[in-house]
C-alpha cells in the first residue's frame, strides 16, 4: 500500500469520494502542510485534506488524478464551491518523489496547464482531524458539500476488479 494526500477544498466530500474509487483502501481527514505540527490557532495555513492509503496494483497515481480532477475546480485558488480560503486550496502531497513527479508530468500534460491552480508538493505536516469530520457525509448526508452527490456516487457501485458496475 501506498499513501498520498489530496486537498480538494472542504474535506468532507473529498473524503466521500475518495473512499468509494477502485484501488483505495481506507482515508482519513485531516490537514497538510501547516505552519506548526499541532493545530495551535484555527488552521495554521493547513489545506483540508484527505489522507488516501491505496493499492498501486490497482490504481495508479495517474488515474487517482483522474479522478481528483472529477471534482475540483482546478484553475480556483484557494476556493472549492462556496468554501472560500487559504484552507479549501487544492493540492496533491506526498512523502514520495515518485507520486509529486507523476501528480507533475499529470498536470504538464494537459492543454490547459498553464492555469492550474492545485500544489503538487512534499508533505511537511499532517494532523489528523476531529473525529467529528471523519466520514462526516456518511453520518449527515445533508451537510453542505461542493461536490454535487451524482459525483460523489459516480463510483461508489464499481466493481474494483474490472470497474464494471455490479
Amino acid at each position: 500500500m501506498e499513501v498520498v494526500y489530496f486537498a480538494g477544498g472542504c474535506l468532507w466530500g473529498v473524503q466521500a469520494f475518495s473512499k468509494t474509487l477502485p484501488g483505495v483502501a481506507t482515508t482519513e481527514a485531516g490537514r497538510a502542510n501547516g505552519k506548526t505540527n499541532t493545530l495551535e490557532s484555527e488552521y495554521d495555513g493547513y489545506a483540508e485534506c484527505v489522507k488516501t492509503e491505496f493499492d498501486p496494483s490497482i490504481v495508479a497515481i495517474e488515474q487517482l488524478m483522474d479522478y481528483f480532477f472529477e471534482i475540483i475546480d482546478p484553475y480556483s485558488l484557494n476556493r472549492q464551491g462556496e468554501d472560500i480560503g487559504e484552507k479549501y486550496r487544492t493540492g496533491v502531497y506526498s512523502n514520495n518523489p515518485k507520486h509529486l513527479e507523476e501528480a507533475k508530468v499529470y498536470i504538464n500534460k494537459r492543454r490547459d496547464c498553464d492555469r492550474i491552480a492545485v500544489e503538487v508538493l512534499p508533505l511537511t505536516n499532517y494532523v489528523k482531524s476531529a473525529e467529528e469530520h471523519q466520514d462526516r457525509l456518511a453520518k449527515f448526508p445533508n451537510d453542505y458539500c461542493h461536490i454535487p452527490k451524482k459525483k460523489l456516487e459516480k463510483y461508489k457501485n464499481m466493481n474494483n476488479d474490472n470497474l464494471e458496475p455490479n
